[in-house]
């Protein structure tokens, strides 16, 4: 799909991994009655796709037979009665697999695969050919939409991160210490930031926050007001921007 072409908003939030990009994404999508699209859940189910199949561990990934295998790979979200929105893996739903330890230091690996990318990225223009969305990523302003109608630009301390990472993991029952979660933080921060093929990076025209010191209501306040000024200048009117 050409991006000019697109027929909805594009609400477009990068920055570095456990900053909250997903939780904030999902609730501005919740609020607006938008789709809310998670890339780096899609790279997750990518990368255990490859586990599950013996095509990647720690130090071996036959990236020739993941290219050759991507054509049996679908990903697709389902937003439950709850609210609380599932990834599912070619119809199954693999939404707690996918945050694991094991995924989360392996999806950096994959994510370098050119093919991989493009596929990824082919999926997720289709995702907003005729619905608004709020989508988070590593590139979704600067690849995947350049052209989006607002960009933000997440951040936070790598120790910041890491402890909420290290909480999100414990909340879910993996027995891991903070030094290996803090370790993968940072080793993200230097893969993301350094591949050849999309790397993270502020767009030109990306409004930063930093939340080091913002809880998520205080985040999403501030992001919900830029988004409402947005539509404001386009005459698009939302409830979620009442006054």
């Amino acid at each position: 799909m050409n991006q000019q072409n697109k027929k909805g908003i594009v609400i477009a939030i990068d920055g570095h991994s456990s900053c909250g990009k997903s939780t904030l994404a999902r609730k501005l999508a919740q609020s607006l009655s938008f789709l809310y699209v998670d890339t780096g859940a899609m790279y997750r189910a990518v990368t255990l796709f490859a586990i599950e199949n013996d095509l990647i561990d720690e130090n071996f990934l036959n990236t020739d037979d993941l290219i050759l295998s991507l054509n049996k790979i679908n990903v697709s979200f389902k937003k439950t009665a709850n609210n609380r929105i599932e990834t599912l893996l070619n119809g199954v739903n693999v939404e707690d697999k996918i945050r694991s330890l094991e995924v989360s230091n392996l999806v950096s690996k994959l994510s370098t695969i050119l093919q991989v990318r493009s596929y990824l990225v082919d999926l997720q223009r289709k995702m907003a050919e005729q619905i608004s969305v709020v989508m988070d990523g590593r590139d979704i302003g600067t690849v995947v939409f350049p052209n989006a109608d607002l960009k933000i630009f997440l951040t936070a301390s790598a120790q910041i991160r890491a402890e909420r990472r290290f909480k999100e993991l414990n909340d879910n029952g993996e027995n891991v210490s903070f030094d290996e979660v803090f370790e993968n933080v940072v080793t993200r921060d230097k893969i993301d930031s350094n591949r050849a093929e999309s790397p993270l990076r502020q767009a030109n025209d990306a409004i930063l926050i930093d939340n080091t010191n913002m809880n998520q209501d205080e985040t999403l306040q501030v992001a919900m007001k830029l988004i409402c000024e947005v539509l404001d200048r386009k005459n698009l009117k939302n409830n979620a921007c009442r006054d």
